[in-house]
């Protein structure tokens, strides 16, 4: 069965820096996009980053120049590098890889739990 698990999530002022994690485990055969998706109370889910499997990423207009993905391939994991974090980012952040199971060999979408990000003023 496989799983994504997020880390790295807290309280940080205005103008601060968070690193989030998130490894997939399980019987993976190969994982394609991974990505952040981010949700505030009273506000959609919307998409933060993404990253292909060769390293190429996109990232909302919100966060451009401020959030950086990166990925291990190794370890199954990708990074969420956030800087300059304003008031606004703070919401739930969530961790989605597209991968394929090594048996049956089909691709699904997973998310994670969710890790909580507070930013104060």
């Amino acid at each position: 069965q496989v799983q994504l698990v997020e880390s790295g999530g807290g309280l940080v002022q205005a103008g601060g820096s968070l690193r989030l994690s998130c490894a997939a485990s399980g019987s993976i055969g190969s994982i394609n996009a991974m990505g952040w998706y981010r949700q505030a109370p009273g506000k959609q889910r919307e998409l933060v980053t993404t990253i292909t499997e060769g390293g190429s990423a996109n990232y909302a207009d919100s966060v451009k120049g401020r959030f950086t993905i990166s990925r291990d391939n190794a370890k199954n994991t990708v990074y969420l590098q956030m800087n300059s974090l304003k008031p606004e980012d703070t919401a739930v952040y969530y961790c989605n890889a597209e991968l394929t199971v090594a048996w049956p060999n089909r691709t699904y979408t997973y998310w994670g739990q969710g890790t909580q990000v507070t930013v104060s003023s």
